[in-house]
């Protein structure tokens, strides 16, 4: 991922220092500096390799997951600043019979509300099927949904892929197991609430495919796309979309700046657009295409949605766009 200050942060599952994993930074121009290698203490109760993403938090540390580790070898929720230290807010499995879930395989997102979400591969309130919890940034967690809630786990079972929230508020994630067997794709309210939304397999010779391992992804036009690793007509996979009647929305690139930058703004059909706004305040932009606009922080912008006003209506950004003094 590309942090406010322009540089890529990334891990590694092995390698580093101790061979566990670690995690790096890389300017643009190529050069990579280990920030931090996992397990330098003994037992790796820092965590141990990561599969995941990091994500930039509200108070500009960047957050991820080790896989496995922690107090019980159950995977991490940690934080780390651009120094390299990194800071444990919580271990897997500190709940009776690992009920907050254990091995979380994909990373947290930030949430609108300033909390992270993410998920567990394993365990739950009710066996092994895994959660989806929200954690505050000082480490206060909640599990939102514990999956396999039915004895044949038909809600779902092992969300390895993640979630992501949608702009209509909810959390969107697909389970590589349960369902009918090969995985279910779901939606999951705020409040915990969950809706299978497709039990993969469903159709003749799993044309549909099944065993969703990865996360979804919410374009510019407010559908959602996805991927199976195996099954479809060719038995190898498969790519879908899931369309929810959510409306088009515009993204910008990067999500944060200060006054006086240039940033990117993506959409759909932007060829005709007559304003930009920051919050409110207006400024200067350039139609670059259909999907790009280039446009500039204005003075007196203030953190807020980015508006793209265009003939069929205004365009909202689908995150708040940070205005760095």
């Amino acid at each position: 991922m590309q942090a406010n200050n322009g540089n890529f942060y990334g891990t590694t599952l092995g390698g580093g220092e101790f061979n566990e994993g670690e995690v790096f930074e890389i300017i643009p121009s190529g050069r990579l500096t280990t920030l931090y290698s996992f397990c330098s203490l003994a037992n790796c109760p820092d965590g141990d390799g990561s599969f995941a993403a990091l994500v930039q938090g509200p108070n500009e540390e960047l957050y991820g997951t080790a896989f496995l580790g922690g107090a019980s070898n159950a995977g991490t929720v940690f934080k780390i600043n651009a120094a390299g230290t990194l800071t444990t807010i919580y271990n897997f499995c500190s709940q009776l019979d690992c009920a907050d879930g254990e091995y979380p395989y994909n990373g947290p997102i930030l949430g609108a509300d300033g909390n992270f979400y993410g998920t567990t591969y394993g365990m739950g309130a009710h066996g092994n099927g895994g959660t989806v919890f929200k954690l505050t940034p000082a480490g206060v967690l909640t599990t939102l949904y514990s999956f396999c809630v039915q004895a044949t786990c038909t809600d779902g079972a092992e969300p390895i892929g993640g979630v992501i929230q949608g702009t209509d508020g909810n959390l969107y994630g697909t389970t590589v197991a349960g369902g009918t067997g090969y995985g279910t794709l779901f939606q999951l309210t705020p409040a915990g609430a969950l809706t299978t939304l497709h039990t993969f397999c469903s159709q003749p010779a799993c044309t549909d495919g099944y065993a969703p391992e990865a996360s979804l992804m919410q374009a510019t036009n407010g559908t959602f796309y996805g991927t199976t690793y195996t099954g479809g007509s060719n038995d190898a996979g498969t790519i879908f979309s899931l369309n929810m009647g959510l409306r088009p929305f515009v993204e910008t690139e990067p999500t944060s700046g200060k006054v006086g930058a240039t940033l990117v703004i993506l959409g759909n059909n932007l060829t005709s657009a007559t304003g930009v706004s920051f919050n409110g305040a207006a400024t200067a932009f350039t139609v670059i295409s259909s999907t790009e606009i280039t446009a500039t922080v204005p003075t007196g912008a203030t953190t807020g949605t980015v508006g793209v006003v265009t003939p069929a209506g205004t365009l909202d950004s689908n995150v708040k766009f940070q205005v760095i003094p």
